[in-house]
């Protein structure tokens, strides 16, 4: 039996997540956390629901889950509001570790499509204050904040830059930063996982062989990128387009769960 609750952590109404928790014996606690973050190219036209079926089907597997919603470009997020969500949903686990008996030693990041950005980009935060003083001033970095352990990348966008170039999404790049790098230079590199490279927690980089959404080059350039680091991220095809990654059926699913497994281990 999954339970499920959900809980705020801001006043706006897509500040919000839903913790799906498996049943544990008496005395138990759950081993990690992953934190689902759905995708939609940053656009307020999509949501949490295409992050549920994830969240369930984790649950369902013995994982505690925490599917988040987000303020996306639309509706009140973009620069910088996206971000600080994003941060403040993973900080989130802290309350609620001690109630749902959440072991926070690993938090785990899945991320689909715009999600694997910032799944990616948020476990980078450390690195954020150099990337942009300026902009840097605007985030709102909390020290004493959750970390991911690792990310399991469903078809990233892991590129800012060449997503932009190639105009990916009728220009998603730009609607999320509020313009083009020319213009904000500062915030594109502080957006970019690009930019916080090289990082000290494990990246799988699954991306779909037949996805014509978001292309393999937005993976294969971050993981190229990553190789001289301390913890060099990992390729992973699989079969599929870019929806059967979040599909719980579909072979592409099934082994992003089997990576978040081993990074809960």
């Amino acid at each position: 039996m999954t339970q499920r609750h959900r809980y705020d952590y801001g006043p706006d109404p897509s500040q919000w997540g839903e913790l799906f928790l498996p049943d544990l014996p008496p005395g138990g606690k759950h081993r990690g956390v992953v934190v689902v973050i759905h995708g939609g190219y940053w656009r307020s036209t999509y949501g949490a629901e295409l992050g549920e079926p994830l969240a369930k089907d984790l649950a369902e597997h013995g994982m505690a889950a925490w599917n988040l919603e987000y303020r996306r470009a639309g509706n009140g997020g973009g620069w910088p509001g996206t971000f600080q969500d994003i941060l403040a949903g993973i900080d989130k686990l802290a309350a609620l570790a001690e109630p749902h008996s959440l072991d926070l030693g690993k938090v785990v990041a899945l991320g689909h499509s715009a999600g694997g950005h910032l799944a990616v980009w948020a476990a980078g935060r450390d690195r954020l204050d150099r990337l942009g003083a300026a902009e840097g001033s605007q985030m709102e970095i909390r020290d004493d904040g959750v970390r991911l352990t690792g990310v399991v990348s469903q078809s990233g966008v892991l590129n800012l830059a060449e997503a932009e170039r190639l105009g990916l999404s009728s220009g998603a790049v730009g609607n999320l930063l509020g313009g083009p790098s020319s213009d904000f230079p500062g915030r594109h590199r502080m957006a970019d996982p690009m930019g916080a490279l090289p990082l000290e927690v494990p990246v799988f980089a699954v991306h779909a062989t037949e996805d014509t959404d978001v292309p393999l080059s937005m993976s294969t350039t971050y993981v190229e990128a990553s190789r001289l680091g301390p913890v060099p991220a990992q390729l992973v095809t699989v079969p599929g387009d870019h929806f059967a990654l979040i599909d719980p059926a579909a072979e592409a699913c099934v082994t992003c769960r089997e990576l978040v497994g081993t990074l809960l281990r």
